[in-house]
């Protein structure tokens, strides 16, 4: 069964960074891609980002390029996603999603 579990988020005052990261089980992670997607208050979903199965291949949403870095660790079944220079606009639950299969999320706020 397939089970993704976000933690990282909270509130930061905008310019600020915060590291989100997906616990992922009960799949072949490895050989996976992976992506990132955020739901903001009253919005539906977005996709963020999406990571290669070797990490060597990362994609982008313009709205994050240049602020946010996906990552992941194969050997520990991680995925990260590094958020620099955040913006009011970043608030939002963000999830890890796999094959349409996402966690509970991790809420984001940026705020001052």
């Amino acid at each position: 069964q397939v089970q993704l579990v976000e933690s990282g988020g909270g509130l930061v005052q905008p310019g600020g960074s915060l590291r989100l990261s997906c616990a992922a089980s009960g799949f072949a992670f490895s050989i996976n891609t992976m992506d990132w997607v955020r739901q903001a208050p009253g919005k539906g979903l977005e996709w963020v980002s999406s990571v290669s199965s070797g990490g060597y291949r990362t994609t982008y949403a313009s709205s994050v390029k240049g602020r946010f870095t996906a990552s992941r660790d194969n050997a520990k079944n991680t995925l990260h996603l590094q958020m620099n220079s955040l913006k009011p606009e970043d608030t939002a639950v963000y999830y890890c999603e796999y094959n349409g299969v996402r966690g509970q999320g991790t809420q984001v706020t940026v705020s001052s």
